[in-house]
Formats: C-alpha cells, sequence, structure tokens
C-alpha cells in the first residue's frame, strides 16, 4: 500500500476526484487499524473522468407544456445568453412548470463547473451518495418565507446559502412580491458579483454564486388583471403596492421580462406536443459556443454579463434598427437600462439565428421582452 489518505466509505468517491492523490476508502476504526498494520490489504478508490458527468435523464421535458410558444422562445434565449427571466401571469397559466424545464435546457456541466459546485454540496453535506460529483446543473426553489440567511448564507460557522447552492444553475424565486423586500435586497450583490462574502468577527468566507434567476409574480394582488375571463377585484393602489415590493435596483438586473398569458383549451387538447428539451438545447449549445469564441480572451462567458464598453463593441446596430430602437423608446418610455438589456437580448437572438450582424427583427423581438419597464405598467 502506498502512501495516500484514508477516508469513510461514503465520502471516498467525492475525494477520488482530486488527481495525485490516492484515497482508500474504509468502512470502520477497526478496518484501519488492520489495514495500517498490513493484515488487510485496500485497494484506492478509483474515479473515471469519463463517467464523472454523466447525468441521468430527466423526466422534465418542454414537449409537455402545452402552448406557450412566445414563453418557451424567451426561456430559450434566457438559456442561450444567460439571461435573468421574469414570468408575469395568473395563476395556472404555467409559471412554474416552464421554470422547472428551464434547466433541462442549459448546456451540460464542464468539469471545472461540477467541481465548483460539488465543494459547495460537500460543505452543506449534500452530495448524493456514492457520487464524486454533481452532475446536473442545479435548480433551487426557496420557500417564499426564506430569511436573507437562508438565501444568502450565514451562520456562527458561515455556511453556503440557496444562491450559491445554485451556483453554476437556476434560483427560482415563484411569487416574487410575497418575499420579504430585505431578503431581495440581499440578492444585488451576489447577482452583479457572481460571489458572496459572509464575514463574522473571526471570519470571512467567500461563497460561490454564479446563477441564473428566474422569476414568477402575478399580474396583481388577486392574479386576474388583463384576464379575459376572470375579472380582477384589485385597486390601482393596491397592484401599485404590490409591483413595488420589487425594487427598481433588482429589476435592473433582470434581462427578460415575459407575459404567461392563461392557456387556451384548443391548445390544452392538442394531440402532438411542441418541440422537446433536446431540439432547443441543441440551438442553445451553438449559441452558447458563438459566445464562448466572441469572449475567449475576456473574463465573462455569456451575453449577458457584457458591460457598456462590451455591448459597443459587439451590439452594433445598422441605421434601421437604430431608428426602431429610438421609436419603441420614446413611444414605450424606456429607460437607459432598458436600453442596454435590449441591445443584449438582441445580440442573443442574433447568436440563436448564427448571425453576425444585429438586424431590425432582431431588436424588435428583443423589445417584446421588456414589458415592465412600459408606462402602462408604471
Amino acid at each position: 500500500m502506498g502512501s495516500g489518505v484514508f477516508l469513510p466509505v461514503e465520502n471516498a468517491a467525492e475525494a477520488a476526484v482530486v488527481e495525485g492523490v490516492d484515497v482508500y476508502p474504509v468502512q470502520s476504526l477497526n478496518q484501519l487499524v488492520e489495514a495500517l498494520c498490513g493484515l488487510v490489504p485496500i485497494s484506492p478508490c478509483r474515479a473515471d473522468s469519463r463517467t464523472l458527468l454523466q447525468p441521468e435523464e430527466s423526466e422534465a421535458d418542454f414537449k409537455d407544456v402545452r402552448g406557450q410558444e412566445n414563453v418557451k422562445r424567451a426561456m430559450e434565449i434566457a438559456a442561450a445568453g444567460g439571461h435573468n427571466l421574469i414570468m408575469i401571469g395568473p395563476p395556472g397559466a404555467g409559471k412554474t412548470m416552464l421554470a422547472r424545464r428551464l434547466y433541462t435546457i442549459l448546456p451540460e456541466l464542464s468539469f471545472q463547473e461540477a467541481l465548483e459546485t460539488s465543494k459547495v454540496y460537500s460543505v452543506m453535506g449534500l452530495m448524493p451518495r456514492g457520487s464524486g460529483l454533481i452532475q446536473e446543473r442545479p435548480f433551487r426553489c426557496p420557500h417564499h418565507t426564506i430569511s436573507d440567511a437562508g438565501l444568502i448564507g450565514g451562520g456562527q460557522t458561515p455556511k453556503p446559502g440557496e444562491v450559491s447552492l445554485a451556483h453554476n444553475g437556476v434560483l427560482f424565486l415563484d411569487e416574487l412580491p410575497e418575499f420579504k423586500k430585505n431578503v431581495l435586497e440581499v440578492l444585488r450583490q451576489p447577482m452583479e458579483d457572481g460571489k458572496v462574502t459572509i464575514s463574522r468577527a473571526s471570519t470571512s468566507v467567500t461563497y460561490p454564486a454564479n446563477f441564473m434567476l428566474v422569476a414568477a409574480m402575478n399580474p396583481c394582488p388577486c392574479g386576474f388583471l388583463g384576464d379575459p375571463k376572470r375579472e380582477c377585484s384589485c385597486t390601482f393602489l393596491q397592484v401599485q403596492r404590490y409591483r413595488t415590493k420589487i425594487s427598481g435596483p433588482l429589476m435592473d438586473r433582470i434581462d427578460i421580462h415575459m407575459e404567461v398569458p392563461p392557456v387556451q383549451y384548443k391548445d390544452l387538447a392538442a394531440a402532438g406536443g411542441g418541440e422537446s428539451s433536446a431540439e432547443i438545447l441543441a440551438r442553445v449549445k451553438a449559441a452558447r459556443k458563438i459566445q464562448a469564441e466572441r469572449f475567449q480572451k475576456m473574463k465573462i462567458y455569456t451575453n449577458a454579463h457584457m458591460n457598456s464598453r462590451q455591448i459597443r463593441k459587439f451590439c452594433a446596430l445598422d441605421s434601421l434598427s437604430e431608428e426602431l430602437l429610438e421609436r419603441a423608446m420614446e413611444k414605450f418610455g424606456l429607460s437607459a437600462r432598458a436600453h442596454s438589456r435590449i441591445l443584449k437580448i438582441a445580440r442573443t437572438i442574433a447568436d440563436l439565428a448564427a448571425s453576425e450582424e444585429i438586424t431590425s427583427a432582431h431588436v424588435a423581438e428583443a423589445i417584446q421582452y421588456r414589458s415592465l419597464d412600459r408606462r402602462v405598467y408604471r
């Protein structure tokens, strides 16, 4: 037996991912003593890099979603460009069902991403038994009663929160306005920096928190504002108060706003299903490949993380597109922040179409995804 480390069987597969170190799994202290005395041989645990990242086939699939083609298109764009997204629609429209399928159209974890994510889960003792690495992109869905420490992390001994458990995956916040305002506000820093630092008197710990935020909310407290079949019972002030629970700085960090209408009966009764997650994923991967080549010498990987200088460089518009965007901003009262978000989304739409240039059609579609910025919502 050569040099190495002895670990409980439950942790051996995880530790074996580290190259250059022999990991010997033991069942008990007795077995450890016998092994050290040379009485019982123990073979080192091996991790096969070819089989480490083979996620199980998911039962969730976009082909199960009836109707909502516009929303599925928005989610494809969000996945392709790494954009944060919020869905606004009445109860029963399918917001949660759609959100729970987003991770099925995200590219597979790279080895480095899997290693980063596994570290967080290992700290929390949440690693799947017998697994060396987290194999699927995380999907975290905390309840709206969660505390700021539960979301960001904390405790006397600082532990990661939901934002870190969603690292390299999706953080889904259902019924967004029902979260406490102070809880939502602490999201701003990790959304901006991709990490969260927890400071205590004795120590300071930094955990990764690079996630896609997907949020869902009703259009009003009762949920039926704009519904053609059910009457809304909310006053104007109630609607305004409900929506202002989400601060402007937080909304600044959400690129895509998508209205989710009630599903029509003809869509529910349709015999055939829509596109599968595999078909959408193929287009997302192609768009991500274009972005990887574009940003290969930079510290970003997706269009959503472009800064103002990069937007000017990679999102140049022709005269027709400029005119269209100018008219839209004047008509809908769009802000400067909406302008940069529209350009980022248009760049992703162009990437999905394998177009080097951003055309007026790409800009026109991108404008649709900023509904909460329009005057009618203020």
